[in-house]
């Protein structure tokens, strides 16, 4: 395959910057004005938009998202899988209104019926028996390394290379040099050296996990199904059940996050690939866009926790460092239980997948026709495509694929073509209100775009 023309690809990127500048003024204008936040977003991460500014938001609904300049795009980022159920769903609308005009009380610090009614349903979908409730993913992987820490006496959390658990601390680690854990780049200011905390292994090297739980001080796995944050790096045959093996034989605890990998189908890659963790992470997609997350405890985890809380060895009911106050609160578990039970089902996961396989499809046909040496991976109703072939194997391999310019050049020729994708990466979610249309729409952009670095 030939290699990009790199002085082409920057007269491109040129001309999309100044197109992406030159529609969007009053996003521009409100980017300027915003003098009083931190970086001129609410959150830093919002700058990573890649025409010089974000696109600032007017309305959303479905899989569909209009700014303030007046441009309605087809949304396959779907705010990286908060907004997987689509935008405002209308059972998520008709619970939340209920819960909070019509009933009142979102934070009273006291359980609702619909708490049990979740619990019950994240059972059914991801076999775990019991389950509590915070307000993101990150907070629930936060509690759970606790709990891990408490039922096994130790004090290492295992992680992959660039695997994805929102901000943990825990996380930000990489392997090192002869079995070393060290801080992944870019890790801001880490309270403690990371190696203290965490020990580090390479995505599909059962060996490297092996090395790591050797030192019998790891408290937990904590593993993504598949790695999604660097691009989607799927397991190779086996892994996750070696890695399921290795637990058991070193006495750590199997966790796993499937905050992005849900995407998989209606139980997870947890129900459809036959996984079995000790604890389950969960958050952002299943309360229809209002603020959630959920892990859920194997018996044998629960009874140890609550053993040592027995004692009087650890307090998860006050100042343990477990739970926050507006965590499981009413408003969450409305929207939790209308979102899984009315608008995430298994008929729509089964038409979002069909709608992934649609658009891997017309990726792969445009890389192709036009020579691209680049790959594209699908993970149930959730597609990325790397500047790289083969596809990466590792974190480490999809990290050195990263390619800035291509990754500019791309989201910003789908954006000016009315389409968006992940900021983050060049990933594709399809949710219950994309339509066939939809991704049509994205490969003939996708095509145009790709065609103009071959002319």
């Amino acid at each position: 395959m030939v290699p990009i023309d790199r002085s082409r690809l920057a007269a491109l990127l040129a001309d999309e910057q100044a197109a992406y500048a030159a529609a969007n003024p009053r996003s521009q204008e409100l980017y300027a004005a915003a003098g009083n936040l931190f970086g001129r977003v609410p959150m830093t991460w919002m700058n990573k938009w890649s025409g010089g500014f974000p696109l600032y938001l007017d309305h959303a609904r479905g899989a569909r998202i209009t700014d303030v300049d007046g441009h309605t795009y087809v949304d396959f980022a779907l705010g990286d899988t908060a907004a997987m159920a689509g935008h405002s769903p209308e059972a998520t609308i008709k619970a939340v209104a209920t819960r909070y005009a019509d009933q009142g009380g979102a934070t009273t610090m006291l359980p609702t019926a619909d708490a049990q009614w979740v619990g019950a349903e994240l059972t059914a979908r991801f076999r775990m028996p019991l389950w509590s409730f915070s307000l993101s993913a990150t907070d629930a992987n936060r509690w759970a390394i606790r709990l891990a820490r408490l039922a096994t006496g130790r004090p290492k959390i295992l992680v992959f290379g660039y695997s994805y658990h929102g901000s943990v601390d825990e996380a930000f680690a990489l392997a090192g040099p002869d079995g070393s854990t060290i801080s992944r780049p870019g890790n801001v200011a880490p309270p403690v050296p990371v190696d203290l905390t965490t020990r580090a292994a390479v995505w599909n090297d059962l060996a490297s996990v092996e090395a790591a739980l050797q030192h019998e001080d790891v408290a937990a796995i904590l593993t993504e199904p598949a790695l999604t944050n660097i691009g989607i790096v799927l397991p190779e045959p086996g892994f996750m059940a070696g890695l399921r093996e290795l637990a058991t034989r070193y006495g750590a605890l199997l966790m796993i996050d499937e905050t992005h990998t849900f995407s998989a189908g209606w139980g997870g890659a947890t129900t459809a690939w036959g996984l079995e963790p000790d604890i389950f992470v969960i958050g952002k997609s299943i309360g229809g866009g209002i603020s959630c997350g959920a892990y859920g405890l194997s018996e044998s985890v629960a009874g140890a926790v609550t053993r040592h809380t027995s004692s009087g060895e650890a307090d998860i009911i006050d100042v343990g460092g477990v739970g926050g106050t507006l965590a499981g609160n009413a408003l969450s578990l409305a929207a939790m239980r209308a979102t899984l039970g009315e608008v995430l089902t298994p008929e729509a996961f089964e038409r979002m997948i069909a709608l992934a396989t649609r658009f891997t499809e017309g990726v792969e046909a445009s890389l192709a026709e036009f020579g691209l040496p680049w790959s594209i991976a699908q993970l149930g109703a959730r597609a990325e495509y790397r500047f790289v072939s083969p596809a990466p194997r590792t974190g480490e391999e999809a990290a050195a694929a990263a390619d800035d310019e291509l990754d500019a050049y791309m989201h910003l020729a789908m954006c000016n073509r009315g389409i968006l994708m992940t900021p983050f990466h060049n990933m594709a979610l399809m949710c219950p209100d994309t339509t066939a249309e939809d991704v049509d729409r994205h490969t003939a952009a996708f095509r145009e775009a790709v065609a103009a670095l071959r002319s």
